[in-house]
């Protein structure tokens, strides 16, 4: 339903695409190639190297062949995607490289056809426009700007140290250029000075701290580094910042596909739907589960919940947020009608054991942890309207949630 932000994506994506897959060891097949005598195990290695030297352009021809060769293994599609992402870097004509974006686009979705099951192929075809449309500007300095393009097209040639200066240059002309901070940081990871990456990406997570891409490639460092609880806490940072950015989820997932840990929210049942028809007359549905189950579970209480979504329809939204036009349902609505079903199980003396679901909300409403819960788990289009300012004054507690939560499987509970 959400999608990324996809500001940038032709140059900063093509960081991203490469980082979870290892072509030395995926890759086996000894087939000669062409009238060169060149096997295929030895294109690939080839390609792994250029690769690893962010030497993006001369991998593509490599990676033509080699998918060429094997039309229907998915990680050729999925290489040659992420380094056709670096020739667009250094192509200055917008309609060649509005091609070359629906090229990548195409050979990610054929990578996901095949079955690749890299963790960040959501996220880079979603970033990747259906139309090939590009990016806005780095900068509204035309000067700093210019700089930054010129720096993705050397770093993608493998020219890091010509690159860091031009980026350097582009943050000397615009010190608020995040960007440029950003990826200074990339350079010296790929250059192994984990101090200087961290020195840059802590630079852009000063200029802005809601943007989630800093604290995610600082994870990777960390990653490389073997300091899995910092990488960890990185991406719990990147995912409470941006949680319906598809990128941010896909780093956690990295992280614990490594660390050979679950990712899960806790597993919660709400078995009521609320709609509303055109004369904003309510209609609740209620699951006769709640109904039939064991009388003494709290489960009659879920009457509540569409009670109270009803009167927030009818005058609690207007009240609560007196300067929006049109009613919509919010973080406020969903937590308070939790809420009420939570008292209204606990406060009947026939209630002798919460339902499971019922245990589980109450234990995350006692730990201050509900609308943590509701944002990350449970989010709709108005609901994550929210985010921005529950991220401001609470980000301690999507921060707890993820970590006593979603980062260990659901929780213990």
């Amino acid at each position: 339903m959400f999608h990324p932000n996809c500001s940038k994506v032709a140059t900063v994506t093509v960081r991203l695409a490469l980082l979870l897959l290892c072509l030395s060891t995926i890759w086996h097949s000894p087939v000669v190639m062409g009238q060169t005598g060149e096997s295929l195990e030895e294109m690939k290695q080839k390609v792994s190297v250029l690769l690893e030297q962010t030497r993006y352009t001369e991998a593509v021809p490599l990676l033509e062949k080699i998918v060429a060769a094997e039309p229907n293994e998915s990680e050729g599609h999925y290489f040659l995607a992420s380094s056709l992402l670096g020739v667009i870097a250094n192509t200055k004509d917008e309609a060649v490289k509005k091609q070359l974006r629906l090229r990548a686009r195409a050979e990610f979705l054929k990578a996901k056809q095949l079955g690749n099951t890299a963790s960040n192929l959501d996220a880079m075809i979603l970033s990747l426009p259906a139309d090939g449309s590009g990016a806005p500007s780095f900068s509204e300095n035309a000067q700093a700007d210019a700089l930054m393009n010129e720096a993705e097209a050397l770093f993608s040639r493998g020219e890091l140290d010509e690159a860091f200066k031009a980026y350097q240059k582009a943050l000397t002309l615009d010190p608020k250029l995040y960007h440029a901070a950003l990826f200074s940081g990339d350079v010296q990871l790929q250059k192994g000075d984990y101090a200087q990456a961290e020195l840059w990406y802590s630079r852009a997570i000063a200029i802005d701290p809601n943007k989630e891409t800093a604290y995610r490639y600082s994870a990777t460092s960390s990653l490389k580094q073997h300091k899995y609880d910092e990488a960890r806490d990185r991406y719990i940072e990147a995912y409470i910042t941006e949680p319906y950015n598809s990128f941010t989820a896909s780093g956690l997932v990295q992280w614990a596909e490594l660390t050979n840990n679950q990712l899960g929210h806790p597993k919660i049942d709400i078995p009521t739907k609320v709609a509303f028809d055109e004369k904003g007359d309510v209609k609740i549905n209620l699951d006769s589960s709640a109904l039939l189950g064991s009388k003494d579970d709290g489960s009659f209480a879920w009457i509540a919940y569409g009670a109270t979504r009803s009167s927030w329809h009818k005058e609690k939204f207007k009240q609560t947020f007196p300067t929006e036009t049109s009613y919509r349902h919010s973080l406020a609505e969903e937590a308070d009608a939790v809420r009420s079903v939570i008292s209204l199980a606990t406060a009947d003396k026939k209630t002798k054991s919460l339902s499971p679901s019922l245990q589980k909300l109450k234990k995350l409403n006692d730990e201050g942890l509900l609308e943590a819960y509701i944002l990350l788990a449970r989010a709709d289009e108005g609901i994550v309207r929210d985010h921005p300012v529950y991220l401001k004054n609470n980000r301690d507690k999507l921060r707890r949630y993820v970590l006593d939560y979603v980062s260990k499987g659901g929780g213990s509970n």
